[in-house]
């Protein structure tokens, strides 16, 4: 069996229960309880029993169940309906589906443009007020 395959994929079931940092490649589908991080090149499928404690850094993710940490994709990140998650979301492309419990911050940059300050010296141009009715 070659086991430097990224084809393959495996399944943790709602009855596993992991401490530490879960690592994978090709494809996981993680329906268990985790505290620590999940690390991969892969893709992670979560399903609606997952509850994690813990970073994901993956390079996709279609997410369900509780997360409790930041989210991190390098390609897509999709957040199915009932999914609860409290951490920050940082992705090219993001896909949030109604019903979602999302509490935190959000970086989607498809482009992975720079941002640009502005001209150095110079102060935003704030209009003044109209002095109608004056003479």
């Amino acid at each position: 069996m070659n086991t430097t395959q990224n084809n393959s994929k495996n399944v943790l079931n709602s009855d596993v229960e992991l401490k530490g940092t879960l690592k994978f490649s090709g494809e996981l589908t993680f329906d268990g309880k985790l505290d620590g991080d999940i690390l991969s090149d892969g893709v992670l499928n979560m399903g609606d029993n997952a509850v994690v404690k813990g970073g994901i850094n993956v390079n996709s993710v279609v997410m369900r169940g509780k997360i409790n940490g930041n989210v991190t994709a390098k390609e897509k990140i999709d957040i199915k309906a009932k999914t609860e998650l409290f951490g920050d979301v940082r992705c090219p492309k993001l896909v949030i589906e109604e019903g979602v419990t999302f509490v935190g911050k959000t970086e989607v940059n498809p482009n992975k443009i720079a941002p640009t300050p502005p001209p150095a010296g110079e102060a935003p141009k704030i209009p003044e007020p109209s002095k109608a009715g004056r003479l």
